[in-house]
């Protein structure tokens, strides 16, 4: 899918750099996807504080009864 951006040429030619790519699509696929990641991690995260537990349950016995 062709796309027109207007991105900081800057940006661009410091990521491939320091990224090491050969191309700005490269780069940028790259940008995109850490992005996604970082993104997705965040969101797993947040999930931390929202799980019960019970004080209760015996992980241990519960691997006994396979």
């Amino acid at each position: 899918m062709a796309t027109n951006l207007a991105l900081d040429d800057a940006l661009i030619v410091e990521a491939q750099m320091i990224g090491h790519h050969k191309s700005k699509k490269d780069a940028v696929t790259a940008a995109l996807t850490e992005y996604i990641q970082r993104h997705k991690q965040e969101e797993i995260i947040g999930l931390f504080a929202s799980v019960d537990f019970s004080p209760v349950y015996d992980y241990k016995a519960a691997r006994k009864s396979r």
